[in-house]
């Protein structure tokens, strides 16, 4: 809740008494705490008994999922002048796009930034140039940007023996031989950018199945990002730091398990430019992605003169008929809300109602790990869950509403990205930081990272369907508590935390060559696969890209290759 202010008059120093007690407690603030998909993930799991479908409707295609994958196809099929479709939203409308708002201040529940997208990436710069994001030369190696959605100065700062630095690598009060490893290894991303194997096809690229496929520069794949920095003659403490942080932020797990190849794809594969900002530039909005779902929604609406095309509902199986895929769907289990043990974190709570959809082709947008439980058998795609499916990171999504700004550390001020050098968690973003102002907004929106790395996923899930809330906020603030102390609860007003107990793939060794994956990626008949899962980790361009490529197949266009 908001202070509420108090009203001048004969029972102002009373008041003014009362507020001065309460202003000096510290209070830490209660939590909101959601388990988006939970409930039904759970359902499917231990075969809850569902309702008889009341219900049938016919449709050419059915897209099961309304993330970046379910909504790129969609996107990609209406812009195409293909109308006869829906899309199953499914537990949470864009997924880990998703965003929320609490008195006028958006933010993002998920993914919050959008790299500018490499040559390679010419879907995404399709999706761009549509939406006005990208205003000239789409096709040009620098386009140009819309200015407001291009990140803000100061970028990033990081917390190092108690003073804020510039940029996330550690440079300064180093010893020389650190600082020298640290310039070599910038100068091989620098060189990796262009570097391409005996296939002619650039080493590390977005999309991942454009990439080389040279056995010596795969055969990294072999082995762990530590490993082949020790190989390498990388022992800068900082350096090992850095790039552990990096593989938690963008992969979920730490350097020791992440494959060598996933390690420099990370920084290799990323080259987009742009004709207005400097290198390195991302795009950003307050609430992060869920800017691009909801121009894909509406983008989709426009065409079709319509928004009945996405409906309400969860899929839990997809069965195949002689007239083609029947998918039955449930609705009810949207979310669950609240502690551990309550009604429908175990999958007890029934759906309300249930309704079959039978279609010609059907796209499953959805973690491989859901959609192995709604096909009645997915080995028959060439997956085998017992062998194929990828670890998947838990995190911990975590947005504090502030009222006014806690005191800072000195060195470099209040920054878009803030990171704590040796952090338990992956720092926080300002969700207000883009939003022109000439003096900094009253209130905002702290959003912090977690990715429990720390612990195999499966122990982190555990923990979390069984910590309080009050454990998950202790979690959620770590970084937030080593920046500003425990005065930092005099500024938070309000605190939402989003549980993702499978955020994401992660690319550990042996990714590369998982038969599994290369198998659902080449699927081209009644049922086809639509989600980053099938590149073995989760970023927008992944996931966009095999939507656009299931509506490809669709309308009977061949995928790049």
């Amino acid at each position: 809740m908001r202070r509420r202010s108090f009203l001048l008059g004969a029972a102002t120093a009373a008041a003014a008494g009362t507020a001065g007690w309460y202003r000096s407690r510290i209070v830490e603030t209660p939590p909101s705490v959601h388990y988006p998909g939970m409930q039904a993930g759970h359902a499917l799991r231990d075969g809850a008994a569902l309702p008889a479908p009341s219900a049938h409707y016919q449709h050419n295609v059915a897209i099961l999922g309304a993330g970046v994958a379910g909504l790129s196809c969609a996107w990609k099929l209406a812009r195409e002048g293909f109308t006869d479709f829906v899309v199953v939203q499914g537990p949470e409308f864009a997924g880990n796009a998703a965003a929320g708002k609490r008195d006028e201040l958006d933010y993002p529940l998920g993914a919050h930034y959008l790299p500018l997208p490499s040559m390679a990436s010419t879907h995404v710069r399709e999706m761009l140039s549509d939406f006005g994001i990208i205003e000239r030369g789409a096709g040009d190696v620098h386009p140009t940007y819309d200015e407001a959605l291009l990140v803000h100065s100061p970028q990033e700062r990081l917390l190092r023996n108690g003073r804020w630095e510039e940029g996330l690598l550690p440079m300064t009060g180093l010893p020389d031989e650190d600082v020298a490893q640290h310039h070599r290894f910038l100068a091989l991303i620098d060189r990796l950018h262009t570097q391409v194997g005996n296939d002619g096809r650039k080493v590390f690229c977005i999309p991942l199945v454009l990439s080389s496929q040279d056995p010596a520069w795969r055969a990294l794949d072999a082995i762990t990002f530590k490993q082949w920095l020790a190989r390498e003659g990388y022992t800068s403490p900082a350096l090992h730091w850095y790039l552990n942080y990096c593989c938690r932020d963008d992969y979920g797990a730490q350097y020791d398990v992440v494959s060598a190849w996933a390690g420099l794809h990370y920084f290799a594969s990323r080259d987009g430019h742009a004709a207005n900002a400097g290198e390195g530039a991302v795009l950003t909005w307050p609430g992060g992605l869920a800017v691009l779902a909801a121009r894909m929604r509406d983008a989709i609406t426009q065409k079709l003169g319509h928004n009945r095309w996405l409906i309400p509902g969860t899929a839990v199986r997809v069965d195949e008929t002689a007239a083609g895929p029947r998918v039955t769907c449930i609705t009810g289990m949207a979310d669950t809300t609240g502690m551990p043990g309550m009604t429908g974190m175990n999958g007890t709570q029934a759906a309300t109602a249930a309704y079959t959809l039978q279609t010609r082709r059907t796209v499953c947008a959805m973690p491989l790990f859901v959609a192995q439980r709604i096909l009645p058998d997915i080995r028959a795609y060439g997956y085998d869950p017992a062998v194929h499916t990828s670890s998947h990171a838990p995190w911990l999504v975590s947005n504090f509403v502030l009222e006014g700004y806690p005191l800072e550390a000195p060195g470099e001020p209040l920054s878009w990205d803030n990171v704590v050098y040796q952090g338990r968690a992956l720092g926080y973003v300002v969700s207000t930081h883009q939003l022109l102002r000439v003096a900094r907004s009253p209130r905002t929106v702290f959003t912090a990272y977690h990715a429990l790395s720390g612990q195999t996923p499966q122990a982190a899930r555990r923990w979390l369907t069984t910590a309080s809330p009050e454990a998950l906020r202790d979690e959620a603030a770590a970084d937030l508590v080593a920046a500003y102390g425990s005065e930092f609860w005099r500024n938070a007003r309000q605190l939402d935390i989003t549980v993702r107990g499978h955020a994401m793939a992660s690319p550990l060794c042996g990714y590369l060559s998982n038969a599994g994956l290369a198998a659902l990626r080449e699927v081209d008949g009644p049922v086809l696969f639509a989600h980053a899962d099938l590149s073995g980790y989760s970023v927008f361009e992944e996931a966009s890209w095999w939507g656009v490529v299931a509506a490809g197949r669709i309308l009977g266009q061949k995928p790049a290759s």
